[in-house]
């Protein structure tokens, strides 16, 4: 029987020191599937086409030439454009399937949430991009849960913040690429960020 190995977060928290929305996923996925060196680098995941089509009305915005990769550096201009900080809820973790799925991801070590946004002064939302990263970060904000595409309040060190529960940017999530685009941009709309 072949040991179930331990990971360690293999990035660093991308913190823009202007960003206003911390989005948190769960955690990478094997390396074998990046197409980056980057969050959310599997083609496989619509996270960079959802916000293609949200900030340039085109879904392929960040695929670079070869359509086999996403290009980092113009994902990474948007973010420290329009203020958005991402990690993930987990930084040690063990896979309980050969696969990226959250349902057979264990976490052993959760990221302090409440940590990254103290370097984010004027961080006011977090978005949870996955069930997995909504359990850990009802628990350690104690926030009620919300619904898929909605939000609840909840006040950290004197500040009012917002929690919101989006949708997973996997295409195992069961709704259409446009669908998802619609709710992550009423959440971009709402913070002021689009």
């Amino acid at each position: 029987m072949d040991a179930i190995i331990t990971e360690n977060h293999p990035l660093i928290p991308f913190l823009p020191p202007q960003a206003g929305l911390l989005m948190l996923g769960s955690f990478p996925p094997q390396k074998k599937r990046w197409s980056m060196d980057f969050y959310y680098p599997n083609l496989n995941n619509d996270m960079w086409r959802i916000m293609g089509i949200i900030f340039f009305n085109e879904r392929d915005h960040f695929l670079n030439e070869s359509k086999k990769a996403f290009c980092r550096e113009r994902i990474i201009d948007l973010l420290n454009e329009k203020g958005i900080a991402l990690f993930d809820t987990a930084t040690t973790i063990r896979r309980l399937k050969d696969n990226a799925s959250d349902k057979f991801l264990e976490v052993v070590q959760p990221t302090d949430i409440k940590k990254l946004v103290d370097q984010l002064p004027l961080c006011r939302a977090i978005a949870a991009t996955g069930q997995k990263a909504t359990d850990i970060l009802c628990r350690q904000f104690n926030v009620e849960e919300p619904k898929v595409g909605s939000s609840s309040g909840f006040t950290y060190d004197e500040r009012h913040m917002r929690l919101y529960r989006m949708p997973s940017s996997s295409r195992a999530y069961p709704l259409k690429l446009e669908s998802k685009a619609g709710i992550y941009r009423k959440m971009l709309q709402e913070l002021q960020i689009t």
